[in-house]
């Protein structure tokens, strides 16, 4: 692991603090919301299991997920113990987690966002939740890698 992969702890905007729990209940009860997921990992300290709503990205097959607010507790939680739990609705399905590198993970971020790149309704939320922009170059996408981590999700 880099260096640049401690840099910077974030919190999540109050706005997504605040609509957390009406996500969770959402995706608890199957709504389709996209690509987002329940997200289960025990806690580096206490053991105990804490959720979060997270955006799976899937490309080639595989699935990755990445912080969209930088170095915040379950990705500190991941580094420890590197297993989680994904759920949606009913379905749950345990995980092995694996961090990439920033380099691996601009190639992973530009395909798993093109999609929503390209349409002009999704594109501002891409914007306001990565900062990244369709016309954002390599070295941008790899400075936004460097400050959120990327994990691929491993059945």
């Amino acid at each position: 692991m880099t260096e640049s992969h401690s840099l910077g702890r974030y919190r999540a905007p109050s706005f997504v603090t605040a609509f957390n729990p009406l996500v969770r209940r959402l995706i608890r009860a199957g709504l389709p919301l996209g690509p987002n997921v329940m997200l289960t990992v025990r806690g580096r300290s206490s053991g105990l299991p804490h959720t979060f709503p997270v955006a799976i990205m899937e490309t080639a097959g595989r699935r990755f997920i990445q912080s969209p607010y930088g170095e915040v507790n379950w990705v500190r939680n991941l580094r420890v113990k590197p297993e989680a739990i994904v759920t949606k609705g009913s379905r749950q399905q345990p995980v092995a987690a694996i961090e990439l590198a920033p380099e691996e993970a601009v190639v992973i971020l530009r395909a798993g966002l093109d999609r929503y790149l390209r349409s002009p309704l999704l594109r501002p939320l891409v914007r306001v939740f990565t900062g990244v922009r369709p016309d954002s170059t390599d070295e941008q996408m790899l400075a936004h890698a460097r400050r959120h981590p990327m994990f691929e999700l491993v059945p």
